[in-house]
C-alpha cells in the first residue's frame, strides 16, 4: 500500500511539471526559409523580415505608397504596386533583391494576373478607373482603360479569366467587367465601404469586406445580374481577405474590431475568431495553414496569429502604415 501511494504521488508530481512546463513553453512559430515581404504606405518602401530571427532584416525603397504586391506568373518576381509613383518594383522573391522598376502604370493601387496569365490589371484608386494591360512574360502593353466609380479598391478574376470583379469603395458599389470585350457588364450597390473581393471555387459565390460595416455581404454572381443572398457579421471595418487554401474557408481581417475571422464557404457562417491587434489589415497564410500572417496597419507591426492556439505569437515592428504582405511559402491561393 505504501509503495502505490508513493508511485501515485510520484505521478501526480510528474504530471504536474509537465503541465507547468507546457504552460511556460515558448509558443510555436511557423518555419520558413524565405524572406516576408511588409510594404509601408507612408515610407515608400518594403520591410524584409528574417523568418530565422523574427527580425527586419533590411528595409528597401520603393515608390510612394506601396499598397498592394502580386507574385508573376513565371514566379520569379514579386510586383510591388506604387500608387503615387506610377510604377511597379519587382522583387526576387527568394533573395529579396530588386530586379527592375517599371514605370508609366497609372496609380497602381491593386493589381493582380488573370488566371490564364494573358492579362495584368490594375485599380486607379484615386482617378476612378482599372486598367487592363496585355503579358508578354515582360512587359505590359495597355488594352482598356474602364471608367468604373468612384475611387476602384480591390480586384478579382474568375478562374476562367471570364469577369473581373471591383469593389467601389466611395460610391458603395460592386462592379463586373467583361475580360473579353472590357466592358462593364454590371454594377450593383453594396454596403458602406465594400473593400477586399473574393469569389469561391465555384465562380458563383462572391464574398465582400464591408470596411464601413461589422461584415462581409455574400453576392450569387452566377446569372446575369448579381442576386444579394445575405450579410454575415464578423466584426467592425471587416475589410481584407484570404482563402485557407483548402476551396472551402476564408479568412477576413476585421480591422475596427481587431480580430480574424473563418468563414465557411459552403455554409456561410462563422466558425471562428481569433486576435489581431493594431488594424489587421493584408494577410497572408503559411503552407501548413497554421500561421497568419498579417499587417497592423496602425501599430506598424508585422504580425504573426497561431490558428491553433488563437493567440498572437509574434509581433515585428517595421515601417509606417503597413499595408501588403508576402512570404513565398503560404498555402494554395
Amino acid at each position: 500500500m505504501l509503495i502505490a501511494r508513493s508511485l501515485a504521488r510520484s505521478t501526480a508530481f510528474a504530471l504536474a511539471a509537465l503541465f507547468a512546463s507546457l504552460a511556460h513553453a515558448e509558443p510555436a512559430l511557423p518555419v520558413l526559409r524565405t524572406p516576408i515581404f511588409v510594404l509601408n504606405s507612408l515610407d515608400a518602401s518594403v520591410s524584409v523580415i528574417d523568418p530565422a530571427t523574427w527580425t527586419e532584416k533590411e528595409r528597401i525603397p520603393t515608390g510612394k505608397e506601396p499598397h498592394h504586391l502580386y507574385l508573376t506568373p513565371d514566379e520569379k518576381s514579386i510586383i510591388v504596386a506604387n500608387a503615387l509613383s506610377d510604377s511597379l518594383t519587382f522583387l526576387d522573391p527568394r533573395t529579396a533583391q530588386v530586379q527592375r522598376t517599371v514605370r508609366g502604370i497609372v496609380d497602381p493601387y491593386q493589381l493582380q494576373f488573370s488566371p490564364d496569365m494573358k492579362w495584368f490589371v490594375t485599380a486607379a484608386n484615386r482617378l476612378n478607373h482599372v486598367d487592363i494591360y496585355r503579358w508578354d512574360g515582360q512587359d505590359f502593353t495597355l488594352a482598356k482603360r474602364v471608367a468604373t466609380g468612384k475611387t476602384p479598391s480591390h480586384l478579382f478574376i474568375d478562374s476562367k479569366s471570364q469577369t473581373l470583379y471591383s469593389s467601389m469603395q466611395d460610391s458603395d458599389e460592386l462592379v463586373a467587367i467583361d475580360m473579353a470585350t472590357q466592358a462593364i457588364k454590371w454594377r450593383t450597390k453594396t454596403g458602406a465601404m465594400p473593400a477586399d473581393v473574393f469569389v469561391a471555387p465555384d465562380d458563383r459565390t462572391l464574398f465582400l469586406g464591408l470596411t464601413g460595416s461589422d461584415g462581409v455581404e455574400v453576392y450569387d454572381v452566377g446569372g446575369p445580374q448579381p442576386k444579394f443572398l445575405r450579410k454575415i457579421a464578423t466584426g467592425r471595418g471587416a475589410h481584407a481577405f484570404r482563402g485557407a487554401g483548402d476551396g472551402r474557408h476564408l479568412f477576413v481581417s476585421n480591422r475596427v474590431a481587431n480580430t480574424i475571422s473563418k468563414i465557411d464557404m459552403q455554409t456561410q457562417t462563422v466558425l471562428a475568431s481569433y486576435p489581431a491587434p493594431g488594424g489587421p489589415d493584408c494577410m497572408d497564410l503559411t503552407a501548413d495553414g497554421r500561421f497568419i500572417l498579417v499587417t497592423s496597419r496602425w501599430a506598424r507591426k508585422f504580425t504573426v496569429v497561431d490558428t491553433v492556439t488563437s493567440k498572437v505569437v509574434m509581433q515585428v515592428p517595421v515601417g509606417r502604415s503597413p499595408h501588403g504582405v508576402w512570404t513565398l511559402e503560404h498555402a494554395r491561393r
